[in-house]
């Protein structure tokens, strides 16, 4: 009875030996495969284009202040007399010759009346000394009359001469101190600004009114040096304002210096449509460059890393490398790289997106759009 029980133990035990032996055997082959490291990772699959050159149509966007082409300051060129007529004020449009003050003219007008008194005064003795002198010299040529006493009447006669010429330079001089006392416009504009009112006592020189010559404004645009080479004289424009004005211009000027701090420049950019613009106003210009020679590429080659756009160039080895670019103007489908990439040089576009610095690619052809 025991030795029955005993073999089929015996026969479980082998068969499970042989079992297990049959399952080690293919475990430990897999287990040592999964043991050794891949030796090269997979390519992936990319399209490449090649930075070009090109011109594009380029927009150079200036901001500043408005301001007058040219300002006027009036003053009046007598003084000591009061204001008796204001008759213009802030905002008006004047006309070359325009009545603006009326100063108070009654002690001019009197010295005017004396001065042409002196006057009249001085040809009557001028009218005697050439009668005299006239005598004289048919007195002296029928030998009634000494040369000294010829010669005392020409004297008379043209000291009296001498006298009319200063009557009537005081006689001018007066009309025109007379004359200063209506100030009028130098130049055709608008009036901006009033410091005077009736009743006040002008002094010589100080400022009455200033105005904008012919009305014309510009913007002041502040241009970065980099992109003041671009502009031109006449080159167009369009202005804007904060407060929602608008107006076509074209540049007047560049000027010829930077500022050695803020290292910007200054276009004068004309206003053709001022109406909706006053003095001292903010306001941006889009200046029409025209084309200018940029690097392009596809927009879809620029990708961002750690928040820095870069394109990656594949180098000779099909090993692509981030590149951290600046971009500039976008033209449809196209970006300008304004700096970190060299022409001829590829760059990828599709797989951009999934690649990392140092990335082992294969280049394919792109897809024709169709």
């Amino acid at each position: 009875m025991p030795a029955i029980t005993a073999r089929p133990s015996r026969l479980r035990s082998l068969l499970l030996t042989v079992l297990l032996a049959a399952v080690a055997g293919p475990l430990a082959a897999c287990g040592g495969k999964g043991d050794e490291a891949p030796k090269t990772k997979s390519a992936l699959t990319v399209t490449v284009a090649t930075a070009t050159p090109q011109s594009l149509p380029r927009i150079v966007e200036v901001s500043g202040s408005v301001t007058a082409w040219q300002e006027v300051v009036i003053g009046a060129e007598t003084g000591g007399l009061n204001a008796a007529q204001v008759l213009v004020d802030e905002g008006a449009v004047v006309r070359q010759g325009q009545l603006l003050v009326k100063l108070n003219d009654t002690v001019l007008k009197a010295a005017l009346g004396q001065a042409e008194a002196q006057v009249v005064s001085a040809r009557a003795t001028l009218a005697q000394a050439d009668a005299a002198l006239d005598r004289a010299q048919e007195l002296k040529a029928k030998g009634y009359l000494s040369q000294a006493a010829l010669d005392q009447a020409l004297a008379n006669q043209r000291t009296a001469a001498a006298g009319l010429a200063a009557a009537q330079a005081s006689r001018a001089q007066v009309a025109a101190q007379l004359d200063q006392t209506n100030i009028r416009a130098p130049v055709s504009g608008r009036i901006i600004s009033r410091s005077v009112v009736k009743g006040q006592i002008v002094a010589p020189g100080v400022e009455l009114f200033r105005l904008v010559r012919d009305g014309r404004l510009e913007l002041a645009g502040e241009v970065p040096e980099a992109q003041l080479r671009m502009i031109r004289p006449g080159m167009p424009a369009e202005i804007k304002g904060d407060e929602g004005g608008q107006s076509p211009g074209v540049v007047r000027l560049v000027t010829p210096q930077v500022d050695a701090k803020t290292r910007v420049g200054l276009a004068r950019v004309t206003l053709l449509a001022p109406a909706g613009f006053k003095p001292g106003m903010f306001a941006r210009a889009s200046i029409d460059v025209g084309d200018q020679p940029a690097l392009v590429t596809p927009q879809i080659a620029v990708v961002f890393r750690n928040s820095k756009a870069g394109v990656y160039v594949i180098d000779g080895k099909n090993v692509a490398h981030f590149r951290e670019v600046k971009t500039g103007a976008r033209v449809g489908e196209s970006v300008e790289i304004a700096s970190g990439l060299n022409p001829g040089e590829r760059v990828v576009i599709n797989g951009a997106g999934f690649l990392s610095d140092g990335d082992v690619v294969r280049v394919v052809p792109a897809r024709p759009k169709g």
